[in-house]
């Protein structure tokens, strides 16, 4: 298993933009604003925007909670296995 480093964190980063872009594409399928999104899942507008740039906070790549992943595709009429890429990198530590 690898160790965490800066590929890792590199990788992180790639996937947590690839959830961003299936976010942004669910969001523009459902007809739904950000703003729509948000309320309806329980989030603030600035929240779920920061989800869709794939940040949980500046600089920071995004990692919702498992109750946010069931409200978003909740809210956007699709199972969470489709909202979330596949392929994660390896995130396990020695």
């Amino acid at each position: 298993m690898p160790r965490w480093t800066e590929r890792i964190g590199a990788e992180w980063s790639a996937y947590s933009q690839r959830l961003a872009t299936s976010l942004r594409l669910a969001r523009a399928q459902a007809g739904l604003s950000q703003e729509d999104v948000a309320y309806r899942a329980g989030l603030t507008r600035y929240t779920y925007q920061k989800y869709e740039k794939g940040e949980s906070r500046p600089g920071a790549p995004a990692n919702p909670t498992l109750r946010t992943l069931l409200a978003l595709s909740q809210v956007l009429g699709m199972p969470v296995a489709d909202l979330i890429p596949a392929d994660p990198p390896d995130l396990r530590i020695r």
